[in-house]
């Protein structure tokens, strides 16, 4: 299969100029590896995967002659089984001025980013990769940073294929993971079986310590069937017959292994009798679903769900989106106890970017009303709009848009 190039790539090789130690974290399969790879082509950096027994033995039992038989620049894939490395880099790196002597990738996971920024303080960079955007899947490259105005919404659609709603849910059907690009169905469906059993549920045994393997994947699918809903543990738990303690533990430990996406709600002190649940989300709909038993793009499509898992859709394209760009966005949503909601708030630039998200060509106008909640806001709000099935960008009002959803 061809490379496909990734846009963390930019930051990533911005970073490596100023910082030692450059961590690049997500889950299995996303194309982590892949990526620094093929950035160390022609680099003369060693790679270790720390999946090699003798390797992390060795590295758990004497980190130092670990370093004296691989020597910088590195790569080392999947660090978190072996985190004693991290005091030995240290030393390494406090003895060197050159920058990018280590390039790692771990598994998500909020044990790793403790340790490693315990140990590299000042010294790592920690980078989050996800599945393939709609962008990298089309070979759609140099785009300028994303703007919600009618000029850079125009520009943006100008590179992307036209808006049609077969096309959206076969990408949401498909996923976001590399492997599965040019799979058919009876593929998919191995690769997904093997994805769960030998990835996910040895990492939630052996980097977990879950013993309760069938009540974890009881629980994995009904987080499926909850996804683009508010999180309700009392409903997880009933599902996955656990207790809401274990629910709660374990919706954490799949948040951290990047299977989910916890999109938490915007918070401010002048709005009031706001909900403070936050929205749960699988990073990739196409393992989400498989685990629901949506068995072909037309079942999904015309489904019950196909509402929620379109939200689940663009909400993780946003995700992917400002997680390779330049500046800091924060990115939430808002509902009340009146029952009003947004569902995306994009904070950027010291500014909200409110969005709604339908599946439908054309949108009733007046949900963009729903934006004027955050006028109480510390924050100025601008503009935002209705990520939808339109085929073109169109204006609602003075600062909102009809926004098609394939060009996130």
């Amino acid at each position: 299969m061809e490379y496909i190039v990734r846009d963390l790539e930019r930051k990533f090789m911005k970073m490596n100029q100023v910082f030692k130690v450059i961590l690049v974290m997500g889950a299995r399969q996303v194309g982590k590896t892949t990526m620094l790879k093929h950035l160390a082509a022609g680099d003369n950096r060693t790679f270790v995967t720390m999946d090699d027994a003798q390797n992390r033995e060795l590295a758990r039992r004497d980190p130092k002659l670990f370093f004296q038989m691989y020597n910088p620049p590195l790569l080392i894939d999947e660090v978190q089984k072996a985190p004693e490395l991290f005091e030995a880099m240290k030393e390494i790196c406090d003895s060197s001025e050159e920058s990018g002597l280590f390039w790692l990738t771990g598994s998500q996971s909020q044990k790793l980013i403790r340790q490693a920024g315990d140990s590299l303080a000042g010294r790592i960079c920690i980078l989050h990769m996800y599945g393939l955007s709609q962008a990298e899947r089309l070979n759609i490259h140099g785009l300028p940073e994303f703007s919600f105005t009618m000029e850079g919404l125009s520009e943006r659609q100008r590179h992307f294929p036209a808006n049609n709603i077969r096309g959206v849910y076969d990408a949401i059907w498909k996923g976001s993971m590399p492997g599965t690009l040019l799979m058919d169905q009876e593929q998919r469906n191995a690769y997904y079986d093997s994805y769960i059993n030998t990835y996910l549920m040895r990492d939630a045994v052996d980097d977990n310590g879950i013993k309760d393997t069938a009540g974890f994947l009881r629980v994995l699918r009904a987080c499926a069937a909850f996804a683009g809903n508010l999180l309700n543990y009392s409903d997880l738990a009933a599902a996955g017959d656990v207790s809401i303690p274990t629910a709660k533990a374990w919706v954490k430990i799949l948040e951290n292994m990047g299977i989910l996406y916890l999109l938490e709600p915007y918070y401010n002190n002048e709005l009031k009798r706001m909900i403070k649940t936050p929205k749960l989300y699988f990073c990739d709909t196409g393992l989400c679903a498989w685990l629901s038993m949506w068995t072909n793009r037309d079942v999904l499509m015309n489904g019950a769900a196909s509402g929620h898992i379109l939200e689940n859709f663009v909400v993780m394209e946003f995700v992917r989106l400002y997680s390779s760009a330049s500046g800091k966005t924060g990115l939430t949503f808002y509902r009340d106890t009146n029952q009003k909601e947004i569902d995306l708030i994009v904070d950027t630039d010291g500014s909200l970017h409110p969005i709604e998200i339908k599946r439908s060509a054309a949108p009733e106008r007046k949900l963009v009303k729903a934006f004027d909640v955050l006028k109480k806001a510390s924050q100025p709000v601008k503009n935002g709009g209705i990520v939808c099935m339109t085929e073109k960008v169109f204006p609602v009002d003075d600062k909102n848009y009809l926004i098609p959803c394939n060009i996130i």
